[in-house]
């Protein structure tokens, strides 16, 4: 039980000092004018101050409550290595029955474990919400099991208590990491780029050794192997070999006696885009559309546009003195010998042979294409008569021969069956409203496929692959009715788009493709095939294991399914004769990014709360009881502050100046001193 004095005046304290002001001036008075009562009168005054502030005497019985210890066991990746999982548990049983077998005291243990989508270590967050559900005013202590490697050390919390870090691990312990300082997320075809790699070695390392082994290897190909310095920056130059995603992956050999490996890959997803587009356009005889492909093309930036047009046939005569024509004669022998294999595609827009490009120059336009290049015919009624394309060496390559007849009709183009599943043709905008075209060229398909049929369910869109490289034949030249919007025209700018893109081989184009996205450890796995069913997916992790699953239909041509892969690391998907790699989350963590037990990071924390820092490594340090304010930490031991909390249970309260005392003294002091006074 304990007593306190309290006060609770009756008048504002304000008033109270005026009032002790009056009463202090008429004890002077009556002073200075030698009342032999003054010291009554005075006394008489303080009595009715004292009542006036209205004292108490406040009884409480208190019920004594026990001290909290919280003791934090860090079970993130970077405490499983090695036996650091044994000595931390070992040291955390210790310490938890040391301190259960103190009088009046609890022990909170509580676990660390990895942070959510690789935050690391989150120490002093999980410390946080433990003295968030405990009175702070309780808190004797905090004890860290821990590597030391904490990724929110600067997380701003008060700590009522002294804070020790135990350390895990040996002062032998040491790791090589390999770090990429410098990866762009994008790189341009056929041009190098400039990585920048570091293997480092941390900890106790061995220091006779000066080089190291580095394996690459690119979309999961078989490494190559070189033998590079440590700690040193390396500038690697890469040359992507594709468009789209490329996974390059850089290792490291596991070195006798690292505490892990798991730092030693960096995995590396670089997207592979084209610089400049370079399309020759090369125009036939001048027609309403003339302009669609040249305007298609010149209004995006990244296509170089060479276009080349026969406006004067060599047969014309119409008298004009060569001299005087302002026409430039067109470099064909640079660009269908010499230049050829520098464009990436090749359109010809109704063209037909009029002796301007001979034979040879044809001939090597289709050799151009066996070796990769792409070409597009747009054919006019000139593709079905003598001087037709077809009758020319570029008709060995052509995926469609002309029957010799021209269509002259309306009819509405529309998507093939199988066109419904190929990317080129899948999903186009407002399908069914589009507009009629006129007029279609009847020809017979030999190979390909055929994505548009029109008049009769003729083939009007027909795309083919010959050797290394692509064909498509349109079977029309009234494509530009769209664009004019004629009967509400149709989508012949998407169209076109994604015809050209599919001939420059284009990755999200590819008819038959397996392709997967990343999200974290989950990964959408997408398969495009023009077959109607797509075979289970075989996915191979990181450590050689197998999984099968089945492919769910999305959309025609289009299946897919989800993955949540069980660690991190390289997986390689194979469906049919599709196959692809794809990383999932960092290669190496963040708590593998440092694996070297350390003090640094929380030494100031530490220092702060007067705790201190010891090695598990030399023994499980002793409990020792200090004062709060002094070294809480020495040799071997660590120090607990009693924080003598306690529970009221009860609360009395007595007047110590009740109305019947204030009265009887008041009024006997004030008699007192009129009887004093009276005798003189």
């Amino acid at each position: 039980m304990t007593g306190t004095v309290l006060f609770d005046p009756l008048l504002p304290w304000t008033v109270l000092t005026v009032l002790a002001v009056l009463v202090m001036g008429g004890v002077a008075l009556a002073l200075m004018r030698g009342l032999s009562g003054w010291a009554l009168r005075g006394l008489a005054g303080l009595v009715v101050l004292a009542a006036l502030s209205g004292p108490a005497l406040q009884q409480e019985d208190r019920a004594p409550l026990s001290d909290i210890v919280i003791l934090a066991e860090d079970q993130s990746a970077s405490q499983r290595l090695r036996d650091r999982p044994a000595q931390s548990t070992s040291a955390a049983d210790t310490l938890e029955a040391a301190l259960i077998a103190r009088d009046n005291t609890e022990v909170r243990r509580i676990t660390v474990p990895d942070g959510d989508e690789d935050a690391g270590t989150r120490l002093m967050t999980a410390l946080s919400d433990a003295l968030a559900e405990e009175p702070r005013a309780r808190v004797a202590g905090l004890i860290a099991i821990s590597d030391g490697q904490v990724h929110d050390p600067d997380l701003p919390i008060d700590l009522p208590a002294p804070l020790h870090l135990l350390l895990s691990g040996e002062d032998t312990d040491w790791d090589r990491r390999l770090l990429v300082k410098n990866a762009p997320a994008f790189a341009i075809i056929g041009e190098a780029v400039t990585l920048t790699l570091q293997i480092e070695d941390s900890g106790a390392a061995p220091t006779d050794v000066g080089l190291a082994p580095l394996d690459i290897s690119v979309d999961g190909a078989p490494a190559q192997r070189f033998n590079v310095p440590i700690g040193q920056d390396i500038d690697l130059p890469v040359t992507l070999p594709h468009g789209g995603r490329n996974v390059i992956q850089f290792s490291v050999p596991e070195a006798e006696g690292e505490l892990t490996d798991r730092n030693n890959t960096a995995l590396i997803q670089m997207n592979g885009v084209r610089d400049r587009l370079r399309v020759l356009l090369v125009s036939g005889e001048p027609h309403a559309g003339g302009r669609t492909w040249r305007n298609l093309l010149k209004s995006d930036s990244s296509v170089d546009l060479v276009h080349f047009t026969i406006l004067r046939p060599p047969e014309k005569q119409d008298g004009v003195p060569v001299g005087e024509l302002s026409l430039i004669a067109f470099p064909t022998r640079e660009l269908f010998l010499e230049k050829i294999d520098d464009f990436d595609l090749i359109i010809f827009d109704r063209y037909k042979r009029r002796g301007i490009l001979p034979a040879l120059y044809l001939d090597n336009v289709a050799r151009y294409i066996r070796d990769g290049g792409a070409v597009l015919v747009a054919a006019g009624p000139d593709f079905a008569g003598a001087d037709s394309l077809y009758r020319s060496p570029l008709g060995a390559v052509l995926p469609a021969q002309p029957s010799a007849r021209v269509i002259e009709e309306a009819y509405l183009p529309k998507v093939s069956e199988i066109g419904e599943r190929h990317p080129v043709t899948t999903a186009l905008p407002s399908a069914g409203d589009w507009g009629r075209w006129l007029r279609q060229i009847d020809v017979d398909p030999r190979s390909g496929t055929t994505v548009m049929e029109g008049v009769e369910d003729r083939p009007l869109l027909v795309l083919d692959r010959v050797g290394e490289g692509r064909v498509a034949l349109l079977a029309s030249d009234h494509a530009w009715l769209w664009n004019r919007g004629y009967e509400g025209g149709g989508p012949q700018l998407e169209l076109l788009r994604r015809l050209a893109h599919w001939m420059m081989k284009e990755p999200e184009l590819e008819e038959e493709a397996l392709t997967a996205i990343a999200t974290g450890q989950s990964m959408h796995i997408l398969r495009r095939t023009l077959e109607d069913t797509a075979p289970p997916v075989t996915i191979t992790g990181p450590d050689g294991t197998t999984t099968q699953l089945d492919l769910n239909e999305a959309t025609p041509g289009q299946f897919e399914t989800r993955f949540d892969g069980p660690e991190i690391g390289l997986y390689r998907l194979e469906n049919g004769d599709q196959s692809t790699v794809i990383g999932l989350g960092p290669a190496a963590p963040k708590e593998f990014e440092a694996t070297i037990a350390t003090p640094d990071i929380l030494g100031e924390r530490v220092a702060a709360t007067r705790g201190g820092v010891l090695r598990l490594q030399e023994g499980t340090p002793r409990i020792r009881t200090v004062r709060e304010g002094r070294p809480a930490a020495g040799r071997g031991w660590i120090g607990i502050t009693p924080r003598n909390a306690y529970e009221t249970q009860d609360v009395r309260q007595m007047s110590l100046l009740p109305p019947w005392l204030v009265l009887i003294l008041a009024a006997g002091l004030i008699t007192g001193a009129w009887l004093r006074e009276g005798r003189r």
